[in-house]
């Protein structure tokens, strides 16, 4: 009897919001109204969008109150409301979410009311009847549970109301991936604009510095040969030596923009010299990489900057003096892992440079291949960075 008249509970309080919500729906119809009648005049056309906005929130609560209820979400397809004001009029008017969403409106408003009503006389006759019934004679609540199938019909119909259909669906998806699109090029374009920088400024500050001062002291030695041949040669030793370290920097240039290890030793063999080089313990872990072909250029150079920038973070600001990096091939994608036994709170760091290092420079880096970034940091570690890469091998 106990757990029977707990269950009532839960379902009346499912219905008792359902009511609630049906006597909002009902002050609702008067805000519609307003809409309604500025928007024919055009003068508060921009009252529209924020009502349908409301609208959504309002269907939206509904949506994860049914969840909460039978265990199954309820998915919803609206097209975003962005843009100008004639834009945002238009999608509100055009998107059939929008008139889902007001014939939920319209008949929860008649049955939410209507089945929250029934469930209180059930209780004052449940009461008396299932005490009797169940409590003393032992036997199965007939009428209390009929208070739970009040809030499964609720919940049934609003459901149905509010799912949407296959094409509000799928045109919904393509919104959110236009928009989800938009968002990835405009940090990659943001990443190479950075990338295009940094190559511009290690040019400008290193090897061209180098060369200009090569050329000073070549100069210099051809015009001291003839008077002080000792004093050219040693301007000539240091030439060479400034030649050597001009190269060195450009070598080290241009693996910035695609490691030459890569093409030579794959993926696996560069993250190992990465990590070999990393200052910290890293241990390398691959499945199924070292056999079968290889990732397009593009997908190993963004793993291998992945990794690089990871391990550089883990060595600079862990705390930690080991790490173990993972990479692994599934279908259809390359996915890594690095985690450091560190600090943790690496998301409240603050990145570096714009768009260039930090984990705003993996997320862009990862984003512009259509990848995924889930970082784990917890205070007091450890930090994991998974990434995911779409990859056809």
């Amino acid at each position: 009897m106990g757990e029977t008249v707990r269950r009532a509970g839960r379902a009346t309080a499912q219905l008792m919001t359902a009511g609630g919500l049906a006597l909002l729906s009902y002050l609702f119809l008067g805000l519609l109204l307003f809409t309604a009648v500025v928007t024919v005049i055009v003068v508060g056309a921009g009252v529209l969008p924020e009502t349908v906005l409301l609208l959504r929130r309002m269907a939206g609560f509904k949506r994860r109150r049914v969840a909460a209820w039978t265990g199954v979400p309820v998915p919803e397809a609206y097209l975003p409301l962005t843009g100008g004001l004639l834009a945002r009029v238009r999608t509100a008017l055009t998107d059939p979410g929008t008139y889902r969403d007001l014939r939920w409106l319209a008949a929860h408003f008649g049955y939410g009311w209507l089945l929250a009503y029934l469930a209180l006389p059930l209780w004052a006759v449940g009461l008396l009847v299932d005490g009797v019934w169940c409590g003393l004679l032992r036997h199965r609540a007939v009428v209390l549970p009929l208070i739970g199938r009040l809030a499964d019909l609720d919940a049934a119909w609003s459901h149905a109301l509010l799912r949407p259909s296959p094409d509000s669906a799928h045109r919904a998806r393509l919104a959110e991936r236009v928009e989800e699109l938009t968002v990835t090029r405009a940090g990659a374009v943001a990443a190479h604009g950075a990338e295009l920088r940094r190559i511009e400024r290690d040019l400008h500050d290193g090897t061209q510095a180098r060369l200009v001062a090569l050329s000073m002291r070549v100069g210099l030695a051809r015009r001291a040969y003839d008077k002080d041949p000792e004093a050219a040669r040693t301007l000539l030793d240091d030439a060479q030596n400034q030649a050597e370290e001009a190269l060195t920097e450009l070598r080290q240039v241009v693996r910035g923009i695609h490691p030459p290890i890569l093409t030579d030793r794959g993926l696996v063999g560069a993250v190992r010299a990465l990590a070999a080089s990393s200052g910290l313990e890293v241990a390398v872990c691959e499945d199924g990489l070292a056999e079968g072909p290889r990732a397009p250029a593009a997908v190993e150079a963004a793993a291998y900057f992945v990794v690089a920038e990871a391990l550089t973070n883990a060595a600079k600001h862990s705390g930690s003096d080991r790490a173990r990096v993972e990479l692994a091939r599934g279908p259809g994608r390359l996915t890594l892992s690095v985690r450091d036994e560190g600090r943790g709170g690496a998301e409240t760091r603050s990145p570096g440079a714009s768009g260039g290092s930090g984990l705003l420079g993996i997320r862009r880096r990862v984003a512009a291949l259509d990848g995924t970034v889930e970082v784990t940091s917890p205070a007091g570690g450890p930090t994991v960075i998974d990434v995911e890469l779409p990859c056809v091998w």
